[in-house]
């Protein structure tokens, strides 16, 4: 059975603690203080389900690593030479670069002048190419194909996408290749191509709007972003810590009154 906090200070026996003088006044004022208020008890109840919801959700969306080998673009911007991924963010790799995402139980290398986005489960080729090893089923998107191991054992694949021409060839392991057309089986050591042309000309009117600089940001809100998880772990911690300081009289043995200087 479980209780408020205001009765499990009222179940407690002082009588089991010989030490303690019930009638001494100022054991009892030492004593007061110890019981929590209502407010603190449900600052705390907070903080015990919230900050460990944070930290999950933080580490739900910290799916992967980026290595770069060259100058590379991550939603915009210049990327260090190791960085987080999460979920919806975009890799761009210039003509002289090269990138790898490592994840558990699989790794992509983005060749030369792609632009990739990362999905968790799987990732979205917008133009270039990508080699996939994987043995958890990572799959491959490049505009309506999707690419996936038919078994969840050590699959290797390379997507290329060029002006809505998506080549795949399985290197190790079997794949499907799903379009709109159907789903076909491309086994090990073949390979097939498949024909995108009308999502490539939505992506190629898409970069002429943009510019050809770097990809634009990844979209989503400001509150689903790893940097506003943490601020708002951290302010939660703080307020949290703060309240359970807010006490005028002192617990400590040495000074057991208000009056202390």
């Amino acid at each position: 059975m479980t209780y408020g906090c205001t009765e499990i200070n009222k179940r407690i026996d002082l009588s089991l603690f010989p030490a303690y003088d019930n009638e001494n006044p100022e054991m009892r004022e030492w004593s007061e203080p110890m019981s929590q208020s209502p407010f603190r008890c449900v600052v705390c109840c907070l903080l015990a389900i919230v900050f460990p919801a944070q930290m999950m959700l933080a580490d739900e969306r910290a799916a992967a690593m980026v290595y770069t080998n060259g100058s590379a673009w991550l939603n915009g911007t210049e990327a260090p030479k190791s960085v987080a991924v999460f979920s919806g963010d975009l890799l761009q790799t210039r003509p002289d670069s090269t990138a790898s995402i490592q994840a558990n139980g699989s790794n992509v290398m983005v060749l030369a002048d792609s632009l990739v986005k990362f999905e968790g489960p799987a990732v979205e080729l917008e133009h270039g190419a990508v080699h996939v090893t994987t043995s958890r089923g990572l799959a491959a998107r490049a505009g309506d194909v999707t690419i996936k191991p038919v078994a969840d054992s050590w699959t290797e694949f390379q997507v290329t996408d060029v002006d809505g021409r998506v080549q795949i060839a399985a290197n190790k392991g079997d794949v499907t290749v799903q379009d709109d057309k159907g789903t076909t089986t491309v086994t090990q050591g073949q390979q097939t191509t498949r024909d995108d042309t009308a999502d490539s000309e939505k992506k190629k009117k898409k970069r002429r709007r943009g510019g050809t600089g770097a990809a634009p940001a990844a979209g989503g809100g400001i509150m689903s972003s790893t940097p506003a998880i943490a601020v708002g772990a951290g302010v939660i911690g703080g307020v949290g810590l703060w309240v359970l300081l807010q006490d005028s009289n002192p617990v400590s043995p040495s000074c057991r009154t208000s009056t202390c200087q």
